[in-house]
């Protein structure tokens, strides 16, 4: 990290980790943020579920929850970015306090329970946005839903022209029972809803927006075959793996370790390229899946790929490493393909994927 960037951090440390996520989002949109697209390399494109990416690096779900910048990251060196979890009415959240840095760990944890501000207010703003921008709109439930999958189900209704594709987000710690939802028998309901309204958008508009599945990586290995069978049984178009931990093995911040809520940040990477790559064996070769936990660098991203992701998100190792992240980590993919002399990122992928597979964490 430059020392200008060193200097930013210490300054936003001294807010609550909150205040200073407002304050993040406020200089994205006011410009303050420098852009810094990262240089095109064909080496780095991907087509995915039949979207073409620029580069394979995508800010996670939960930065941008109510879209107000998704075009500003993909200024900074993402290849595409996440909106949301959005839910059809707005909700509070949990109670605050509720986000923890824990420093020495590099890792946050976070109890916000989809705090945002409904889908309305979501889709005034993406509507807004030029419609070739790649923007991905994570869907989800309100706390107090009696029909939950009915919520997902208007989500898919709701943003079927904005977004480039949805992810139906059934793995957040921090609504009480929305973990249920990847119970086998609960998972097959709602994927038949979900991508039943989704056929019925693409026949109406003659579009097919593809739908990911956000997993949990606390799963156990009867729930990832659970999971795997009702994936492999619908026309789903891919994974995401995964979402935070209630982990909290190895922390060196034991004080803020005991604060409820899901842990992400650098401690999630190795559970979750486990789960990954476990979730690879389970699906086969052909089913896209975007890798997400503790992504810092451009070696943890390869990592991803090597242990079965097509794309890679982050979100809280920005907290830590600043928003020229995205950027530096494009350019180390690009100087590994140099070195490695690669004439496709994707070629390194399933490289380590028995290796991770095997990882007992």
């Amino acid at each position: 990290m430059n020392p200008l960037a060193s200097l930013a951090r210490r300054g936003l440390f001294l807010f609550d980790p909150e205040a200073a996520h407002g304050l993040s989002i406020k200089a994205l949109k006011t410009g303050l943020v420098p852009n810094c697209p990262a240089k095109a390399d064909k080496r780095l494109f991907q087509t995915v579920a039949g979207i073409e990416f620029p580069n394979p690096i995508g800010m996670a779900a939960g930065y941008d929850k109510n879209a107000e910048v998704p075009e500003a990251l993909l200024k900074i060196g993402f290849g595409f970015t996440e909106i949301g979890t959005v839910t059809p009415k707005p909700q509070a959240g949990n109670d605050k306090p509720r986000i923890f840095r824990l420093v020495e760990d590099e890792a946050v944890i976070n109890r916000l329970g989809f705090n945002n501000e409904g889908h309305g207010a979501a889709l005034a703003r993406l509507k807004a946005c030029s419609r070739h921008a790649l923007i991905g709109v994570n869907i989800g439930a309100n706390k107090d839903s009696a029909d939950r999958i009915a919520d997902y189900v208007g989500g898919i209704h709701t943003f079927y022209s904005v977004a480039r594709y949805f992810t139906a987000n059934i793995s957040s710690p921090n609504t009480p029972g929305l973990r249920d939802l990847q119970a086998r028998e609960s998972l097959a309901a709602l994927l038949s809803a979900v991508l039943a309204a989704r056929d019925e958008e693409a026949r109406r508009s003659n579009r097919r927006v593809p739908v990911f599945l956000k997993i949990a990586p606390d799963l156990t290995e009867e729930g990832m075959d659970d999971i795997a069978a009702e994936v492999l049984a619908h026309d789903l178009d891919g994974l995401i793996v995964s979402n935070t931990t209630l982990s909290r093995d190895g922390l060196k911040d034991q004080r803020q370790a005991k604060e409820t809520g899901g842990l992400s940040g650098k401690p999630l990477f190795e559970k979750s390229t486990a789960v990954l790559a476990r979730m690879r064996k389970r699906v086969g070769p052909k089913l896209p899946i975007i890798g997400v936990g503790g992504v810092s660098s451009a070696e943890t991203a390869a990592e991803k790929i090597r242990a079965g992701a097509d794309l890679v998100q982050l979100y809280s190792c920005m907290v830590y490493e600043g928003p020229s992240l995205p950027g530096r980590i494009v350019r180390g993919l690009s100087g590994l393909c140099d070195r490695e002399r690669l004439t496709s990122i994707r070629d390194i992928r399933d490289s380590r994927l028995d290796y991770w597979a095997g990882r007992n964490v």
